[in-house]
């Protein structure tokens, strides 16, 4: 395996990540708020353990997420009914409305960008997502371990 390519790949994923996630939206909502929600919407509703082992967030961070995102009508807390100690949330109306028009936007600002480049290099990024999600399964078990030398 050329390990410079491999280099490469780990330096263009979290390039790209960031240049997305800063695609202005109008919805002030920061990277991680949006994830959050996006969950939320995707997933129906959560509770607060779940959605911070799948966001891979601590639980007092995602607890400031959760307030931000309920504060501002895009979320509700409720209590789990088969654990009255336990919360899940779950996305109103207006979550979803805005979690639809962010992920429209950010698609089409990837559309545009992609009919942009040569047919045949977005043809290649377009069949390499399958490969790219199961590298993201296969990475999720290392998630927060030490790397060794």
């Amino acid at each position: 395996m050329d390990t410079e390519l491999v280099v490469r790949l780990r330096a263009v994923i979290p390039r790209l990540a960031r240049v997305l996630n800063d695609t202005s939206t109008g919805e002030d909502l920061t990277p991680t708020q949006y994830s959050v929600l996006a969950l939320v919407r995707i997933r129906g509703p959560l509770g607060l353990a779940e959605l911070t082992e799948l966001e891979g967030l601590n639980p007092t961070m995602l607890s400031r997420i959760v307030k931000v995102l309920d504060e501002r009508g895009l979320i509700r807390r409720m209590q789990d009914p088969e654990d009255l100690r336990a919360a899940r949330v779950a996305v109103t109306p207006e979550g979803e409305q805005v979690h639809d028009r962010v992920r429209a936007q950010r698609t089409r600002v990837l559309s545009d960008c992609l009919h942009g480049l040569p047919a045949q290099t977005t043809a290649a990024l377009l069949a390499a997502v399958p490969d790219l999600e199961e590298l993201a399964e296969a990475l999720k078990p290392m998630a927060g371990r030490p790397v060794r030398g």
